[in-house]
């Protein structure tokens, strides 16, 4: 006997079957009202197989960004569907003070949220709405772009070495918040708090893990982000939000995520998954992040990402006329004049 595996099948089995009842003639109307129960619950059964829990490994490839500096992508605008509401992740650095100290000069955003994540080493920043400083290892830079900010990342060597690296999410914006005031949070590595068993640890830097709550709060879209360290094989458990978006970024170490091989470089990507496990081959250190996906259209230009290409054109023709900028910091200084425009077209 064949299984009648897909949706599509399962649909056509039922109307073939409501039909020939409704021809035939020989039913009664409560025998045709069961048809419809049990033909409909096969249908539903079938949707909800479609909607189960998805998994995906992604392995990225090494690139060079803004000025000059050396990266690891690894996603970006080629699956914006798959990791919604997360539009990329770049993981830079080196130990090659060459491959980084150009930095990303003055560059525009609008449309999205950047966070920085610093694991080595210090980088430069600053804004047109009049925030400046530098941040370190451990250290969180969350920017909202909302309708439009001007900024600059410089990255230098640490008093530590020449390493520097760290991590940049892309969170998307909903059309309702793209125009929205900009707004930037620095936050500090003794800020974040960090929860210790026996084997574990792990920094919230947002969202909620076991009573303790992450410094960046008030997010236009539901994010959690952990930064997670394992010792000695111990395995790491987490429920997850229904219908989120999910990843596991490996930082250090190898294991099994939800018993597929994962490395470090590797992301697994989780759709409408109910818990997440992780087992180490030994130590292990993985960054775990989780969001409310937007399901809207995402029109992308490179630092910029709209709703659609009517909006888009209408941004870099904002920054080619010099109104792209629309709230100003209080010392009425506009920062980050001299973009080029080959930088930002990308």
């Amino acid at each position: 006997m064949r299984i009648i595996k897909t949706y599509e099948e399962q649909v056509d089995v039922v109307k073939i079957r409501l039909w020939g009842i409704l021809i035939a003639k020989k039913r009664t109307f409560v025998c045709l009202g069961v048809a419809f129960l049990i033909g409909w619950t096969v249908i539903a059964g079938a949707m909800a197989l479609e909607a189960g829990m998805k998994k995906q490994l992604i392995t990225g490839s090494s690139t060079f960004d803004g000025a000059g500096v050396k990266l690891f992508r690894v996603f970006a605008n080629d699956s914006t569907e798959l990791t919604d509401p997360f539009l990329l992740l770049d993981n830079f650095g080196s130990d090659n003070p060459d491959e980084y100290l150009r930095g990303f000069p003055w560059h525009p955003h609008r449309g999205i949220e950047t966070v920085t994540y610093m694991l080595d080493g210090v980088v430069e920043h600053g804004d047109s709405i009049g925030n400046s400083g530098v941040i370190g290892p451990g250290d969180i830079q969350w920017m909202s772009a909302g309708s439009g900010i001007i900024h600059q990342e410089m990255p230098k060597q640490g008093k530590s070495g020449p390493l520097m690296q760290g991590l940049q999410l892309w969170v998307n914006l909903p059309a309702k918040r793209k125009m929205m005031e900009p707004r930037y949070r620095g936050i500090t590595a003794r800020e974040v708090p960090s929860v210790r068993k026996v084997g574990i640890e792990v920094k919230v830097i947002s969202g909620e893990y076991e009573g303790s709550i992450g410094p960046v709060k008030d997010l236009v879209v539901d994010v959690e982000y952990f930064d997670v360290k394992l010792k000695n094989k111990i395995p790491f458990s987490r429920k997850l939000k229904k219908g989120y978006t999910t990843f596991c970024y490996v930082l250090e170490g190898n294991g099994l995520c939800e018993e597929t091989p994962i490395a470090r470089k590797q992301l697994m990507l989780f759709k409408n998954a109910d818990t997440l496990t992780v087992k180490p081959d030994g130590n292990m250190r993985f960054i775990l992040v989780s969001g409310r996906p937007l399901k809207e259209p995402v029109a992308w230009g490179g630092p910029i990402v709209m709703n659609t290409q009517e909006e888009l054109s209408r941004a870099f023709s904002e920054l080619d006329a010099g109104t792209f900028i629309k709230y100003k910091p209080p010392n009425g200084k506009n920062e980050g004049k001299n973009i080029q425009r080959g930088f930002y077209h990308k």
